[in-house]
């Protein structure tokens, strides 16, 4: 039972580190990442489909990206959504795809997107925090039922701290990486 709950909190901080890069992906570097455009949806047949779903998106170049619809008469549909998702681009429609310019950041938006890039390492945080509390009232709940000893709740609870410690110093390395390459001119 112990090794179970220590095998959840493993999974448990895994997700956790893959959310947060999911969320550090959205973020808006100097270069083009076609992972900004993600949570756009696009009207598709009246129905919100995902922009990746109805059109190429390709990266010729490091600050610029292109989108292609498989259907010339989305094009206004994709602009619209585009605009809508409020990325700070403006769309760029020639009649055949739609190029989006990624500008360079300016400092105080760099340093606005650092701030972004920290509040998503807090969340990742009380996360693992909370899934570390899950772990330890399972700990606490098996002692008390009588299938774990005090000196083995003690241990357990020492390991507990050490998965937790291990994994708030995975999301502080994620969360620098993505400082250091948002900083880098």
């Amino acid at each position: 039972m112990e090794d179970e709950i220590f095998d959840d909190l493993k999974s448990n901080f895994e997700n956790t580190y893959g959310a947060l890069r999911r969320e550090l992906a959205r973020v808006r570097g100097g270069r083009a990442n076609v992972n900004i455009l993600d949570n756009i949806r696009v009207s598709y047949y009246g129905q919100p489909t995902p922009l990746n779903q109805v059109a190429s998106v390709q990266v010729p170049e490091p600050r610029v990206i292109i989108i292609k619809p498989w259907e010339k008469n989305l094009l206004a549909d994709l602009e619209k959504a585009i605009h809508q998702a409020n990325l700070g681009i403006n769309p760029a429609n020639d009649g055949t795809v739609i190029r989006l310019a990624i500008p360079p950041l300016t400092e105080d938006r760099r340093k606005e997107l650092v701030r972004t890039v920290h509040q998503h390492g807090e969340n990742a945080r009380v996360s693992i925090r909370n899934n570390r509390r899950d772990a330890n009232a399972l700990l606490k709940a098996l002692q008390k039922d009588g299938d774990l000893t005090e000196d083995d709740l003690a241990k357990s609870l020492k390991t507990v701290q050490e998965h937790t410690d291990a994994a708030t110093t995975t999301v502080d390395r994620i969360v620098g990486e993505k400082e250091q390459d948002l900083m880098e001119v």
